[in-house]
């Protein structure tokens, strides 16, 4: 066997993500919505108040919003945006003032996450449909980007960090959760769908991480293990497999001036 191409990841993760989204279970922490803790990835209970119906049914692997990294009047994306969560919390803080925008590939989500939005009347939110490696978002439109338990998903992560770049004003960041490699995952392991889905096999080492935004034009890079036992503590959507991979807070800032 060899590595899934592009194709077959995207359809894949999307397949995977609809079931979640129709059957409001949630990935990277347990199958049954009603045992959530929101709290074992970051989220304090005063920030998630009154989306406690949205923090249930959210993915994810750390909080990428734990050190209030917008700002108000921010226009903010959130990449892989889910249900919604860290897109209501964004809004939150950028104000009125502010917007923000999540993009998804799967239908399903967005529409929950549209829904979820008008439930809650947050109006400074929208959701577009499109896939992280070419975002459906103008050049220098942000300010921030932040993403959750996503970028490990890419089948070209390169392209993802190239994107992000792009669509950044000059002094824009980027803020975000991720699973990642602390050394080479086997590669029968990487021929798995079903465990690069459930954010195990997919995850690049620290080290790529760092290059490849390097590469994509960022400084101020950092790189913060934030769960070390993560792949030891949780079966993400009963995946059962074992790999050498830590959840991290990453964070990168595009200079003023491009290179």
């Amino acid at each position: 066997m060899s590595e899934p191409n592009t194709a077959e990841v995207h359809q894949t993760v999307r397949k995977r993500y609809a079931s979640i989204a129709r059957e409001s279970q949630s990935c990277c922490g347990t199958s049954n919505p009603t045992e959530t803790d929101p709290a074992q990835i970051g989220y304090s209970n005063d920030a998630i108040t009154g989306l406690d119906d949205v923090a249930q049914t959210s993915l994810g692997c750390g909080n990428p919003l734990g050190l209030e990294a917008v700002r108000p009047g921010d226009v903010v994306l959130d990449l892989g945006s889910g249900t919604g969560l860290d897109c209501f919390l964004a809004a939150k803080a950028t104000g009125d003032a502010g917007r923000v925008i999540g993009v998804d590939m799967t239908p399903e989500m967005i529409q929950t996450a549209t829904q979820n939005a008008k439930k809650h009347g947050i109006d400074n939110v929208e959701f577009r449909q499109g896939q992280i490696e070419s975002l459906p978002v103008e050049d220098q439109s942000v300010d921030l980007v932040i993403s959750n338990c996503v970028i490990n998903l890419s089948p070209d992560k390169a392209q993802v960090f190239r994107e992000v770049f792009r669509v950044l004003r000059p002094s824009g960041r980027i803020v975000f959760t991720d699973i990642v490699a602390t050394a080479p995952i086997d590669s029968e392991l990487k021929e798995d769908l079903d465990a690069l889905a459930a954010c195990v096999s997919g995850a690049a080492e620290i080290e790529d991480v760092r290059r490849m935004m390097e590469d994509a034009g960022f400084d101020a890079i950092e790189i913060q293990t934030i769960h070390q036992d993560w792949i030891e503590t949780t079966d993400c959507c009963g995946s059962g497999e074992k790999a050498p991979v830590v959840s991290a807070l990453i964070r990168g800032v595009k200079p003023r001036r491009s290179r």
